[in-house]
């Protein structure tokens, strides 16, 4: 069988160019092998009809969305390679399967990067989080940390965490804050920690206490870090895709990357904001890039 698309990642940017590509009556084979990102993420937030559902209960229901439309094929599995024919792409997967399609959609999200302290990761997700807009309203009021080794996002993700919470502690692990931003801080009431971060001592992954090299300690009940992402996937770049300055996949303004047939959508090109209704958004508008070439493709006279 010869699909109209392959979707690759079964995130909220793949789900929802499932949806609108099995609504357009397009073949279309769905690659997930089930390692989201938000794997640790117990509820998400600000997702319109889903806010504080978790991540399961949201892939669940996109899951019996799609499965309305027979022409979507699920493959629960990963993809390692794709190789350009002359009228098509083979998809190659982990089981040996190869599926070809006419169109690629690379939905394959970012891996994030956290910063070395030890009890960081226990954390992550259960009192620490990476997005005020998707987490801050769960924080408000309450003591907080913002932990960033980079200066520009430590800035940045300070300023904005400001808005959840006015006791905020700023630690930069051992990076220098300009004075200019230092006096901002002042200015607002957070404090800043330069001294390095010895360790994040929590209780079942509670934030209770930012111990530091020095030997000082700070209570706080959660917080924010700030993540190096890169992308999960190397498929974009193997077939050729341009990045954008942010490390995204570039794309016009319907998905299409550098390389004739291949779209990008969700976090994979977007880079920031990674919320789930933005990836959402960015998958469905894919789609019908994908959708308006085939029917130009197609349609006499095209």
């Amino acid at each position: 069988m010869l699909f109209d698309c392959a979707i690759i990642g079964g995130g909220p940017a793949g789900l929802s160019a499932a949806l609108v590509l099995g609504r357009a009556r397009r073949k279309t084979a769905l690659f997930d092998n089930n390692k989201p990102r938000n794997a640790v993420t117990r509820e998400t937030h600000g997702f319109l009809t889903r806010d504080g559902a978790s991540p399961e209960q949201l892939r669940q229901a996109a899951h019996e969305d799609i499965a309305k439309y027979a022409s979507v094929q699920f493959y629960r599995d990963a993809v390692t390679e794709i190789r350009k024919e002359p009228n098509a792409f083979a998809v190659h997967s982990s089981e040996g399967e190869v599926v070809r399609s006419r169109k690629i959609i690379l939905a394959t999200g970012l891996r994030e990067y956290l910063p070395s302290i030890p009890g960081l990761r226990e954390c992550y997700g259960s009192s620490l989080f990476s997005c005020p807009y998707c987490d801050g309203w769960e924080q408000r009021d309450r003591p907080l940390v913002v932990i960033a080794e980079k200066e520009d996002s430590a800035y940045h993700l300070a300023k904005t965490a400001h808005q959840w919470s006015k006791d905020l502690l700023l630690c930069t692990n051992g990076v220098h804050l300009r004075e200019r931003w230092q006096r901002e801080m002042k200015a607002n009431a957070i404090v800043w920690r330069k001294a390095p971060v010895q360790a994040l001592e929590h209780r079942d992954g509670m934030l209770e206490r930012v111990v530091f090299e020095d030997g000082d300690s700070v209570p706080r009940s959660g917080g924010f870090v700030a993540t190096d992402w890169v992308q999960s996937s190397m498929l974009g770049e193997s077939l050729g895709c341009k990045l954008n300055e942010r490390g995204g996949i570039e794309t016009d303004d319907y998905g299409r990357t550098s390389v004739e047939g291949v779209f990008a959508a969700g976090d994979a090109a977007v880079i920031a904001p990674a919320q789930l209704i933005v990836a959402a958004a960015e998958g469905s508008r894919a789609a019908m890039g994908v959708n308006g070439d085939l029917i130009h493709e197609s349609f006499a006279g095209g």
